[in-house]
């Protein structure tokens, strides 16, 4: 397999959200930290995210206007590090997210390089800034995100072998969508806020054809401390 093994990992409500006012009701903390202890089990070597996750959580928001570049960057891959212990992996199709420096360090994580995913449809002055950096980037699609091109250079590229996907709802999709997700763990407060704005563990975007449900077999099934349920899956 020329790729990495897949593993999405969320934190859930009852009814499937992972966001939203429910992460902040007392009776979810409990599964909020067994979420975070459980990113060990895996053994992942970079985490992937969503722009709006990023944009949220690991960036410094959007980056507005960039400077303009007088260089002529080709749109191939740059390779900043290669050899990195973890790396962030930061799925950005038209280049707009800021970023203080070329890593991102989290409490009780290893300090982890970032990787900018891009498509055809970013700006060159967005390169520049990039390469200004030391951010890495590699290119995945004309237009839209190709997931078995990202994965294929996420391999070649970065020697990446476990790959865990972290949302959003858009994101988990798209690797379900094109039968690259490998297994699915799911943490799950015993809270709901019946939320119809708040996003689902899958959302499929618009522009994709439809397909048929996407059917998993359980793996493993375990109640932890403060009655949240953790449950694996596997695709069948």
């Amino acid at each position: 397999m020329n790729r990495p093994y897949v593993i999405c990992h969320m934190l859930t409500s009852l009814d499937g959200k992972i966001d939203g006012a429910y992460m902040s009701a007392p009776e979810c903390a409990p599964a909020l930290t067994a979420y975070g202890n459980l990113r060990g089990v895996f053994r992942c070597q970079a985490t992937l995210y969503g722009t709006t996750t990023m944009a949220g959580s690991y960036s410094k928001g959007y980056v507005g206007q960039v400077e303009v570049s007088n260089s002529d960057y080709p749109k191939e891959d740059f390779i900043a590090v290669s050899d990195a212990e973890n790396y962030v992996i930061s799925v950005d199709p038209k280049g707009s997210l800021a970023f203080p420096c070329n890593s991102i360090e989290k409490k009780g994580r290893a300090k982890a390089h970032i990787v900018e995913v891009l498509t055809e449809a970013v700006h060159i002055d967005y390169l520049a800034y990039l390469r200004k950096k030391e951010i890495s980037y590699i290119f995945a699609g004309k237009d839209t995100l190709d997931c078995w091109i990202l994965l294929e250079k996420l391999y070649r590229l970065f020697s990446i072998e476990r790959l865990m996907i972290a949302g959003g709802g858009l994101m988990n999709w798209s690797f379900v969508q094109e039968d690259l997700l490998d297994e699915l763990s799911i943490v799950m407060a015993p809270v709901a806020d019946g939320s119809t704005r708040a996003v689902s563990i899958f959302e499929k975007a618009d522009f994709l054809p439809a397909r048929s449900p996407a059917v998993f077999k359980l793996k493993e099934a375990k109640t932890l401390d403060g009655d949240t349920l953790w449950l694996r899956y596997t695709r069948r």
